[in-house]
C-alpha cells in the first residue's frame, strides 16, 4: 500500500543550508524533483487518526491511507489536496507517483484550448464554390470546407445543404468537393481500444455525429433488416459508405475492414438476440460528412456528383454559407459533463495546430510545464483515452490552483453528487463539489474543486490504478472487463470518503488557526 502522507500533520521539512522550509516551497520542490529522492521512502502524514477540534464528542476521522487500504484496489493510489486560494498542500499520499489520468486529462484541455483559443473561439464549416452561378445552375464546384467543428452533427449539415437553394443555386454542374484539412486525419484516438466502441473514433477537420454511425438491427423472420444511420434529432440519413453484415460465427462480436472509399463491418449473428442498435466509430470522417451532405442536398432537390475529398483549397473561391459552432467556452462545458473525446481531440488539436495527436499531446505537456510549473506530466492525446498519459496528483492540483485556473475552469466542471460514508447520497448538501471524473478500466480519477460548509475552498486530485491488472486483459475483454465495474464502486467511494474527510478536518483546523 501507499505510504501515509498527509501534510497537515507533520513537522516542516527541513535542508542543512536554510532550515524550515515552507509548504508552498515543498510543493515547488517536489515539483522541480529536487525534494523527491529525499521524500521517496519517507511517511509524509500522521500515523494516527485526526481529531476534528471543537471538544469531546466530536468526530475522529480515520487517515486517508486507512481509507484507501480498506477500498482494497490494489495496484496505485495517490492523491493530493491544497487550499484552492493560496496553493497550499494540506495532506498527501503518493503526491508524486503519475496515473494515467483517464478523462481528467479533459480539464487541462479545456484550460489548453481556451488559452491557445479564447472563450469566444467558434469553428467555421463552410459551402464554398468555384466558378459562377447562370440561371440557377452553377458553373463549377461546391466546396465543403470544414474546420474541426467537434459538434457539428446531421441537422446542422442539413440545414447548411438547405442553404445553397436560398443561395439561387439549384444546379451544380461540377463537383462536391470535401476538404477535411484544418485538423490533421486520424483514424483512431487510442489503437489499443476494441475496434467497435464509438468513443474511439477518427478525427479530422470535418467531423459529424462526433464522428459515428448509428447501426440498427430489427429481427425479419429468419434473419435480420440491418441500417447504417447519421442520426440526429430531426434527420437520419442512410449511410452506403460504411456497411455491415450479419455473419454466423462464435466471436469475436465484431470484425471491421476499410478501403479508401468503404468501411465495412461485420457482426456476429449469436450477439443480436431479437433487435438493437449502437454506435460505430467512423475512421474515415472527411468521407463520412461528403456521403451525408450528398445526401442532404439531394432531400432539397440539389443533386451534386462525387464527393471528392480534396487536401488544399483551390483559389478564387466564393462562400455559399457557413454555420458557426457554439463559443468554445460553451464546448468545453459540453465536454466535461458528457466527457466527449472527440470533442477533446479536434479542440486540442485546433489549439496547437500539430501534425500528429501524439505531437499535439506533446505540446499541451509543455504548456502545461510553462503555465504551471510542473516537470513530468505527459500527454499522448487530449482526451485521456489511453494510458499512455501519465499525471501526477500533485501536478494536477498545481494546475487547478495555478494563475486563474480555478475562475476558468470551477464554473465549467460537472457538480458532483457527494456520496456519504455508507455510500449513500448526502442528504444535506453542504459540501459542493465540482469536478471531473476519469474512467478506465482499472483506472479511475478525480479532480477538481470542493467548498466546505463553512466556504473554504480546496482543490484536489485522485488517482488510482491497477495497470498490470489493465494490461492482462485481452482486446475484446476491454469493453466489459471482468471485476471492472466493482472495482470502478470501490475506486467511487474512497474518492467520496476522502472529500468528506477533508470537508471536516481542513475546515477544522482552518477554523482552529483562526
Amino acid at each position: 500500500m501507499p505510504e501515509p502522507a498527509a501534510w497537515a500533520n507533520v513537522a516542516p521539512m527541513t535542508t542543512a543550508a536554510t532550515g524550515p522550509i515552507g509548504r508552498r516551497t515543498a510543493l515547488a520542490l517536489l515539483l522541480s524533483g529536487i525534494a523527491a529522492p529525499a521524500l521517496a521512502d519517507a511517511p509524509l502524514s500522521s500515523l494516527r487518526p485526526l481529531v476534528r477540534p471543537g471538544g469531546p464528542g466530536q468526530r475522529v476521522w480515520p487517515t486517508g491511507d486507512a481509507y484507501i487500504e480498506a477500498a482494497r484496489l490494489g495496484g496505485d493510489v495517490g492523491y493530493a489536496v491544497a487550499d484552492a486560494v493560496t496553493g497550499e498542500v494540506l495532506e498527501s499520499v503518493r503526491p508524486l507517483q503519475a496515473h494515467p489520468p483517464a478523462s481528467v486529462t479533459k480539464a487541462v484541455t479545456a484550460l489548453y484550448a481556451l488559452e491557445k483559443l479564447g472563450a469566444q473561439h467558434r469553428f467555421r464549416t463552410r459551402i464554398m464554390a468555384t466558378g459562377h452561378l447562370e440561371a440557377g445552375e452553377l458553373k463549377g464546384d461546391i466546396i465543403l470546407v470544414g474546420g474541426g467543428d467537434p459538434l457539428l452533427d446531421s441537422d446542422n449539415l442539413f440545414d447548411l445543404a438547405g442553404r445553397l437553394k436560398l443561395a439561387g443555386i439549384n444546379a451544380v454542374n461540377g463537383k462536391l468537393l470535401v476538404y477535411a484539412g484544418a485538423l490533421p486525419q486520424i483514424t483512431h484516438i487510442d489503437e489499443r481500444q476494441p475496434i467497435q466502441v464509438g468513443y474511439n473514433p477518427g478525427v479530422s477537420g470535418l467531423n459529424l455525429n462526433f464522428n459515428r454511425v448509428f447501426l440498427e438491427w430489427k429481427r425479419a423472420g429468419s434473419g435480420y433488416d440491418v441500417t447504417m444511420e447519421a442520426r440526429a434529432l430531426r434527420v437520419r440519413p442512410s449511410v452506403a459508405f460504411a456497411s455491415t453484415q450479419i455473419v454466423d460465427r462464435s466471436g469475436p462480436v465484431f470484425t471491421y475492414d476499410r478501403s479508401p472509399r468503404r468501411e465495412s463491418w461485420t457482426v456476429a449473428r449469436s450477439a443480436l438476440g431479437n433487435g438493437g442498435g449502437r454506435w460505430l466509430p467512423v475512421r474515415a470522417p472527411g468521407t463520412y460528412v461528403g456521403e451525408v451532405f450528398q445526401s442532404l442536398a439531394r432531400s432539397h432537390g440539389i443533386a451534386l456528383n462525387g464527393p471528392e475529398q480534396i487536401d488544399r483549397l483551390p483559389a478564387d473561391l466564393s462562400l455559399i454559407a457557413e454555420h458557426l459552432s457554439p463559443p468554445l467556452e460553451e464546448i468545453c462545458r459540453g465536454m466535461l459533463k458528457f466527457s466527449t473525446n472527440l470533442t477533446a481531440e479536434a479542440i486540442g488539436l485546433a489549439a496547437s495546430q500539430a501534425g500528429t495527436l501524439r505531437g499535439s499531446g506533446a505540446a499541451m505537456s509543455t504548456w502545461m510545464g510553462s503555465q504551471f510549473g510542473t516537470k513530468a506530466a505527459r500527454f499522448v492525446d487530449h482526451s485521456g483515452l489511453g494510458d499512455r498519459t501519465k499525471v501526477s496528483p500533485v501536478e494536477m492540483v498545481q494546475a487547478l490552483t495555478g494563475q486563474s485556473a480555478q475562475a476558468v475552469l470551477s464554473p465549467l466542471l460537472k457538480e458532483v453528487a457527494l456520496l456519504d460514508e455508507n455510500g449513500d447520497l448526502a442528504k444535506d448538501g453542504r459540501i459542493n463539489v465540482v469536478a471531473k471524473t476519469g474512467t478506465l478500466n482499472f483506472v479511475s480519477g478525480l479532480a477538481g474543486y470542493v467548498r466546505t460548509p463553512g466556504g473554504r475552498d480546496l482543490a484536489f486530485a485522485i488517482f488510482a490504478s491497477d495497470l498490470p491488472r489493465r494490461a492482462a486483459l485481452s482486446q475484446q475483454e476491454r469493453e466489459r472487463p471482468r471485476g471492472a465495474r466493482s472495482w470502478n464502486g470501490r475506486a467511487k467511494r474512497l474518492q467520496h470518503q476522502l472529500i468528506n474527510r477533508w470537508a471536516a478536518v481542513h475546515e477544522a483546523e482552518a477554523n482552529s488557526a483562526l
